[in-house]
């Protein structure tokens, strides 16, 4: 399957540099690791374009892409969770409580990767993306512009599911959800609501990608809101979802009207991945536009609020839960040793339970830790980890 990665890294890049991550670079001294983040990203998009459109006769460069996309959701994940950190500080500041301490490594609240690592785990992503970015010179690949390149059929999000654990029960349960008919609405929306890090996109994806759903509905489209819920945005990145081209030149006006136009008639599913707009104006203006699909439409939409869930839910919630301590120590395992490596080390593995015990079922906490042990063997780091006061959950 070909990856079409470039939007992922416009977004990662948007992520860096906004004030969040500036802000959070300056407070942990991170501000050179993201500079370099940043520098290196900007090379690598230059030629995105030009290696989306060579990947299907090239196989070196289809597995180049792949490497970069894994790289680019993982630390997308985990900047997710420090802008989170950084809006929860700053409500703890507005409250009062200036002088407290951050000292929660994470927590089932609010699960985040915290001081020590946020800065290892920041480096060794630096670094893999070096990496990456060094083996794209051997491609010979071109700089193209975004507005140049003539996009063929729908592009859809790319996610890699090779470490996927534990969600197979919940994909089983809204696949059912997504193919019930409704003889009362055209357009169903079902809400999956949970913590950050609990793997909501990762769910959603896991559905949009079954063989079922695949065959059920005449229009599938993906949209990531942005935080701000900008209407008319949304609207013209449904709308390119819808036709798999990006549509320049067109009005407000023309959009809405060939929105409707594509949609008119056909069973569609619309996936609108992690809402954060609490404004019911915002959110009708929105969905008048999606309400001319055929019967058993449906739109599925992640977030981290159940406010927001209950104002977009026309079925009951979807309140996504954390993982069972036997998934979350397997997802770890996979992430923290090579295949078979644990076996080697009894004792390693006896504290990864440990570790994992606290991550108390978020699956980007335990993905992130196993990660910052990955092929590790000193004793001692594990201990380091498994004892150090900033992971008391």
């Amino acid at each position: 399957m070909a990856d079409f990665i470039f939007p992922l890294a416009q977004k990662f890049l948007e992520k860096l540099a906004s004030f969040a991550y500036e802000e959070i670079s300056l407070a942990w001294g991170l501000k050179g690791e993201i500079e370099k983040l940043q520098e290196t990203m900007s090379t690598i998009k230059a030629v995105l374009l030009d290696a989306e459109e060579r990947q299907t006769s090239d196989r070196a460069i289809r597995l180049w892409l792949t490497k970069l996309k894994d790289v680019l959701l993982n630390a997308r994940d985990l900047l997710d969770e420090i802008e989170c950190e950084v809006l929860r500080s700053q409500v703890v500041a507005a409250h009062g409580s200036v002088g407290r301490k951050l000292r929660h490594f994470f927590s089932s609240s609010n699960p985040l990767v915290f001081h020590f690592s946020i800065g290892h785990v920041i480096k060794k992503i630096r670094e893999r993306i070096d990496e990456i970015a060094a083996e794209k010179d051997k491609f010979n690949l071109i700089v193209q512009h975004e507005e140049k390149k003539i996009k063929h059929g729908r592009r859809e999000p790319t996610y890699s599911y090779v470490r996927v654990i534990g969600r197979e029960n919940e994909k089983q349960k809204i696949v059912e959800l997504v193919m019930q008919s409704n003889d009362e609405r055209n357009v169903d929306v079902i809400p999956i609501c949970g913590i950050g890090g609990l793997g909501k996109t990762t769910l959603a994806k896991m559905v949009y990608d079954d063989g079922r759903v695949k065959d059920h509905f005449d229009l599938k489209m993906w949209v990531h809101a942005s935080k701000d819920f900008n209407v008319p945005q949304l609207i013209k990145e449904i709308f390119d979802s819808a036709t798999g081209k990006v549509n320049e030149n067109l009005t407000l006006e023309m959009l809405q009207t060939e929105l409707r136009g594509t949609l008119s008639g056909k069973k569609f599913l619309l996936i609108l991945d992690d809402v954060w707009n609490e404004i019911p104006d915002k959110w009708f203006e929105l969905k008048n536009m999606l309400m001319d699909g055929s019967k058993a439409s449906k739109i599925i939409v992640t977030t981290r609020g159940n406010n927001i869930a209950s104002l977009v839910g026309t079925v009951p919630t979807f309140n996504l839960t954390g993982l069972s301590q036997q998934d979350s120590l397997s997802l770890f395992l996979k992430w923290a040793f090579k295949e078979g490596q644990n076996k080697q080390h009894e004792k390693l593995v006896e504290i990864c339970g440990e570790i994992v015990e606290r991550c108390k079922g978020v699956q980007l906490a335990v993905r992130t830790l196993g990660s910052l042990l990955h092929s590790k063997v000193d004793e001692q780091e594990w201990i380091d980890v498994r004892d150090n006061e900033m992971c008391c959950g």
